[in-house]
């Protein structure tokens, strides 16, 4: 899951099934490389494959669905590390709709460690509990992004 552009396939097929050509064309990216993540994604289980159809000039195509499987990341990555994958992934999704299109807060807090455990177990019951909502198919698509550090 370190690729952003493997957390992008999986938000793009979370509602819908997409092939890999409409996966590739909605990321702006060349379908051979995009092949490759969803074959990874497919074989580590996070994609499933759907029945292949023929496409309108009868080739044949292969609708891949997220199957909703979980993970968590803690963003570190150790020493040297590449740039976090999710936020790497948000900030691509906020170049494609525009900054004027992003509502953001920032926060500052003075807590000890159990409040902090405290703020990160409410926030995840709230993810948790919009998780768990049926998929509305006809409604907008929204992404959240939280980032949580210490201050240097």
């Amino acid at each position: 899951m370190a690729s952003p552009t493997r957390l992008r396939i999986l938000r793009l097929c979370l509602s819908e099934a997409l092939t890999n050509k409409e996966i590739a064309e909605r990321l702006g990216r060349n379908p051979a490389t995009v092949l490759h993540h969803v074959r990874t994604l497919v074989d580590t289980g996070f994609l499933a494959a759907g029945p292949a159809r023929r496409g309108t000039r009868g080739a044949r195509e292969v609708p891949y669905r997220a199957t909703g499987k979980s993970w968590l990341m803690d963003g570190a990555g150790g020493p040297g590390a590449a740039r976090d994958p999710a936020l790497a992934a948000f900030l691509e999704e906020v170049a494609a709709v525009g900054q004027e299109h992003l509502e953001s807060t920032r926060l500052g807090l003075r807590l000890p460690a159990e409040e902090v455990d405290e703020f990160r177990d409410r926030l995840q019951a709230l993810f948790d509990e919009y998780a768990g909502r049926p998929m509305r198919p006809a409604a907008p698509r929204w992404s959240v992004f939280v980032g949580m550090h210490p201050e240097a």
